[in-house]
């Protein structure tokens, strides 16, 4: 049974015609957009405006003081990525309705952690349009239709994303993941920090220079 239910999203900078760059940003499991956007402050406000969708599902954390999202898990997942999916297309075309909305800005898909499964089936679902699809600490969902790759990924930039000190994803495991890439020919920019699971300020700038 479908039913209604209030979503949240969190945004950074100023939209208007002077925006370059649109990012929509899916946060990694547990966390809450209000927070996870606070590491897209690097970017200039003037240039730069953020969309970070929250997850459905909230839980919460050890301790049961902090409160996280999560985008879906194992119990009826496929019923849950359709979910998200509707409501990340609706946020989607109601920030592109708005008058001020730059028709020639940069846009770029960044997911993280739990996240990248998230913007991967968001742009293969064919309904946001997008020029650099950011694969941040994850890989390619199972499920991902590798039929429609020349057509979703066609014309625009590819970034694999990871820290060499990642505490969850070993590099091995990285790697492994980009052979899987290559196999599908698909073949992404690899970009490496020194750093653990986690954001990085001074490569966010990078994506967009």
């Amino acid at each position: 049974m479908k039913v209604e239910r209030t979503a949240q999203y969190s945004t950074y900078g100023i939209l208007t015609s002077q925006t370059e760059n649109i990012w929509w940003v899916c946060h990694g499991y547990g966390q809450l957009a209000r927070y996870f956007l606070k590491k897209f402050e690097v970017l200039n406000p003037q240039k730069n405006f953020v969309i970070a969708p929250e997850a459905l599902s909230h839980f919460y954390l050890k301790g049961h003081q902090r409160v996280g999202a999560s985008w879906m898990t194992k119990e009826d997942r496929l019923h849950e990525i359709e979910d998200y999916l509707s409501y990340l297309n609706t946020l989607y075309e109601q920030v592109c309705q708005q008058d001020a909305f730059p028709k020639k800005a940069k846009s770029l898909v960044l997911g993280f952690s739990q996240g990248v499964a998230t913007a991967v089936r968001w742009v293969y679902d064919q309904k946001i349009s997008f020029d650099h699809l950011v694969m941040w600490a994850g890989g390619f969902p199972p499920d991902v239709d590798f039929s429609k790759t020349q057509t979703v990924l066609a014309n625009k930039s590819l970034s694999f994303v990871y820290g060499l000190q990642d505490e969850l994803i070993t590099t091995k495991q990285f790697e492994t993941e980009r052979q899987r890439m290559l196999e599908k020919q698909i073949s992404p920019k690899v970009v490496t920090f020194e750093g653990k699971h986690e954001l990085n300020g001074e490569i966010l700038q990078r994506m967009i220079e």
